[in-house]
C-alpha cells in the first residue's frame, strides 16, 4: 500500500495515464485502446480479477506484464474511477455513473473478500438508499443501462429501477417530495402551503395522472419496453400505459404526429432536470409497441392506431406487424373517421389512396362484430336507442363517405368500388343516398364506363330506399343508365302515392271522429298533432312540387319515346311494302289473285318487352296515364 499512500493523483499523456507516485509502475493495463501505467498491489489488494490475473504470470514477465481489460463497463472513464478507489483517492458517485461503478466493480470482483468497504459494496449500498428512492435519480440511472443491459439484468438492476418507478407511478406524487419543491416550502396538512409555518392560503397545484410521460420517454426502446411490463405486472390502468406509449411514439416517429390532434407541446416532466433523448431504431419502436399496446376501444386510440399503420405503411415493416394494426384498427372502425382512412398509397399501385388496407379493415369489422351480435346484450335493447348509433350503421355512413372521396381517383377500377359497396351486409344501410351519391361521384369522374358496368355497379344501390331527393336528383341523373332511372321513378311515384295517402288519412282523421291509426298514418298524425296544420300544408306544397317535376320527366320520356315509335312505324311499312309479292308483280308486269289478308293493314308487332311497356299507348292519353300512376 505504500504506492498508494503516495498518489496525489493522475495524469495523461497522450494516450497513457499515469500516477503521480514515487514508484515507477510495474505493469500496463489496457482498457478501450488507452494504456494505465499502474502499481500491482493497489490493484491486487482489491480487484479479485487483477489479482488472479498476476498471479497467473510466473517468472521472466514479471515488471513489463500488459494486459487488456475486453468489454469494461463504462470504458476507459470509469475505469479510472475505479482505479482511483483502489489507491485511495475519494470518488463521487452521481445517478449518472452509479450504475457503470456497480457493474465495473462486479467486472473487477472487487468484494469484501478483498477489503472491507470494497467497491462492489459502497455502490450497492449507494444505489438502495439513494437511487431507488428518489424519481429523478432512479430514470438517471436506468437510462446509464442501455449499453450494459446484459450485466445489468445480472445484478437485477433494471428490475429494480423498474420496480421502484412503478411504485412511484402508483403512487401520489406529492409523498416523494419532489414535486412540491415547485413551491420550496412545506405543505400543511389540510392542502395548502405553510410559509414559516403559516397558512398562507395558497393551494398546492394538482399533478395530473401523465405528468410521467416525459420523463420515461427518454429511455431506450428495450428499456421502455421493460418499464412498460413491469409497470402493467404492477397493476397500472392500461388507459395511462396507452397514454405513455402514444407519447413516446409521438415523440420519436415524427410522421405519426401530422394525422394526430393533440400535439407535444407541453412538457409534463415533474422532475426538471435535462436528459438526451435516446437513440431510436423507428422500425424496431413501431414493431415492439404495435406488441405491447393493451386492448383499449375509443375514438383518440383509433386515431393513433390509424396513424401508426400510415407509418408502418411507410417504413416496411413486417407483414405480422401490418396485420396486427388492421385487425385492431378494424375492431373499432366505427370510432374512426374519414381523414384517417384516407391512407395514400405507398406501394406500386396505380390508386392514389390503399383501398385494399380499407377493405381488410371492413371485414375485420364484420367479424368481429358478428362475433359481439352472437351473444345476447342486453343493454342493446335499452328504450330509446336510435338506429342512427349503431356501430354497423356509423361504418357503412362511413364507407360510403369514404368510396366518395376516393372516386374522383381515375384509376379506381369499378370492381373495388363494387367490392368496398359489397363488403358491408345489406341490413347496414337504412338509406342508400351516401352510396348513391358515392357513385355518382364516381360516374362524373369515369365518363368512358360502358353501360354494362354502370348498370353493374347500380345494381348495389335499392331504389326502394332512396330519399324523395334522391329520387328526384336520380330522375334528371344524364349520367345513369335508362334502365335505372325508370325504376327510380316509379318507386319515387310508389313513396310519393304512400306519402299523400298517409297525409290525407291524417285530415280525414282530424276531421272526422277518432280512430286507431297505424303505420304511416299514425306518424303523420303525430306529427299534425305536434307541430299543426301550418306543418301539413307546407309538407303537401313541397310534395306537389315533386310531383308536377316528376310528371314533366315522365312526360318527356313518353314524348321521345313515341317519337321513336313513329320513325320505327315508317320504317317498317317502307320495308314491307317494297318486300311485298303485290308489288313485285306489278314490278314485273304479273297479275294477282286477290287475297283476304292483302286488305289487313300492316301491323308491326313487338318482338319482346322493352323497357318502355308501361308508355306504349298513343301521344293522347300520356297525360291521362301519367296522372293514373300517381292517383
Amino acid at each position: 500500500m505504500a504506492p498508494a499512500a503516495k498518489v496525489t493523483g493522475f495524469y495523461r499523456e497522450g494516450n497513457d495515464w499515469f500516477c503521480n507516485a514515487s514508484l515507477v509502475s510495474d505493469f500496463t493495463l489496457v482498457v478501450d485502446g488507452v494504456n494505465f501505467h499502474l502499481h500491482k498491489f493497489p490493484l491486487m489488494s482489491r480487484c479479485g480479477r487483477i489479482d488472479k490475473l498476476l498471479g497467473a504470470v510466473q517468472g521472466p514477465h514479471e515488471g513489463t506484464f500488459l494486459t487488456t481489460l475486453e468489454d469494461f463497463p463504462g470504458g476507459s472513464d470509469i475505469f479510472l474511477v475505479t482505479v482511483k478507489f483502489c489507491y485511495g483517492i475519494r470518488i463521487e458517485y452521481t445517478p449518472r455513473n452509479i450504475v457503470m461503478i456497480y457493474c465495473a466493480a462486479d467486472y473487477l470482483e472487487m468484494t469484501e473478500d478483498y477489503g472491507e468497504d470494497n467497491l462492489l459494496f459502497k455502490a450497492d449500498a449507494y444505489f438502495h438508499k439513494n437511487i431507488l428512492k428518489n424519481w429523478k435519480d432512479c430514470i438517471l440511472a436506468l437510462q446509464s443501462c442501455d449499453s450494459i443491459i446484459p450485466r445489468a439484468d445480472k445484478l437485477e438492476i433494471i428490475s429494480k429501477c423498474s420496480h421502484a418507478l412503478s411504485v412511484m407511478v402508483c403512487t401520489d406524487p406529492s409523498l416523494f417530495g419532489w414535486p412540491m419543491l415547485l413551491y420550496g416550502c412545506l405543505q400543511s396538512p389540510g392542502g395548502s402551503i405553510l410559509w414559516n409555518g403559516i397558512n398562507t392560503g395558497a393551494r398546492i397545484q394538482t399533478i395530473e395522472s401523465d405528468w410521467w410521460f416525459e420523463d420515461i420517454s427518454y429511455l431506450s426502446v428495450p428499456l421502455f419496453q421493460r418499464l412498460i411490463r413491469t409497470m402493467e405486472v404492477r397493476g397500472i390502468r392500461h388507459e395511462n400505459l396507452a397514454g405513455a406509449m402514444m407519447y413516446y411514439c409521438r415523440k420519436y416517429l415524427p410522421g405519426l404526429g401530422r394525422w394526430q390532434s393533440g400535439q407535444i407541446g407541453k412538457t409534463r416532466t415533474v422532475a426538471s432536470f435535462s436528459m438526451t433523448p435516446a437513440a431510436v431504431n423507428q422500425k424496431v419502436l413501431l414493431e415492439s409497441v404495435a406488441k405491447q399496446l393493451p386492448e383499449l376501444k375509443g375514438k383518440s386510440f383509433c386515431r393513433f392506431l390509424l396513424g401508426l399503420l400510415r407509418v408502418a405503411l411507410i417504413l416496411g415493416v413486417q407483414q405480422t406487424c401490418l396485420d396486427s394494426l388492421e385487425r385492431r384498427t378494424g375492431m373499432q372502425l366505427d370510432l374512426a373517421s374519414l381523414d384517417g382512412l384516407l391512407i395514400p398509397s405507398y406501394s406500386d399501385s396505380d390508386t392514389l389512396y390503399n383501398t385494399d388496407c380499407v377493405e381488410r379493415m371492413i371485414h375485420h369489422f364484420i367479424s368481429f362484430e358478428s362475433g359481439i351480435t352472437a351473444i345476447p346484450n342486453p343493454s342493446s335493447f335499452e328504450i330509446g336507442t336510435s338506429p342512427s348509433s349503431h356501430p354497423l350503421r356509423r361504418v357503412a355512413k362511413l364507407v360510403d363517405s369514404y368510396i366518395a372521396e376516393v372516386a374522383s381517383d381515375v384509376n379506381l377500377k369499378p370492381e373495388k368500388v363494387r367490392s368496398l359497396a359489397e363488403a358491408l351486409p345489406e341490413s347496414s344501410r337504412s338509406l342508400h343516398d351516401g352510396l348513391y351519391r358515392a357513385l355518382d361521384i364516381y360516374f362524373k369522374a369515369h365518363p368512358w364506363l360502358s353501360a354494362k358496368e354502370k348498370e353493374q355497379l347500380c345494381n348495389i344501390i335499392d331504389c326502394q330506399k332512396l330519399s324523395i331527393d334522391a329520387c328526384a336528383h336520380a330522375s334528371q341523373n344524364d349520367r345513369l343508365p335508362l334502365r335505372v332511372v325508370l325504376q327510380v321513378l316509379f318507386f319515387g311515384q310508389l313513396q310519393l302515392r304512400t306519402a299523400v295517402a298517409g297525409r290525407f288519412q291524417v285530415l280525414d282523421t282530424e276531421s272526422g271522429p277518432a280512430a286507431p291509426v297505424t303505420g304511416p298514418s299514425d306518424m303523420a298524425g303525430q306529427i299534425v298533432q305536434r307541430d299543426g296544420w301550418v306543418t301539413v300544408v307546407r309538407e303537401n306544397q313541397g310534395l306537389k312540387v315533386d310531383l308536377e317535376r316528376m310528371k314533366s320527366r315522365v312526360g318527356e320520356l313518353e314524348e321521345e319515346f313515341s317519337k321513336i315509335k313513329q320513325e320505327m312505324r315508317k320504317v317498317t311499312k317502307s320495308h314491307s311494302y317494297l318486300s311485298s309479292p303485290r308489288f313485285l308483280a306489278r314490278r314485273f308486269g304479273c297479275k294477282l289473285l286477290p287475297q283476304s289478308s292483302d286488305t289487313q293493314p300492316d301491323v308491326v308487332e313487338s318482338t319482346g318487352p322493352t323497357p318502355r311497356a308501361s308508355v306504349e299507348q298513343p301521344r293522347s292519353s300520356r297525360h291521362r296515364k301519367s296522372s293514373s300512376l300517381i292517383s
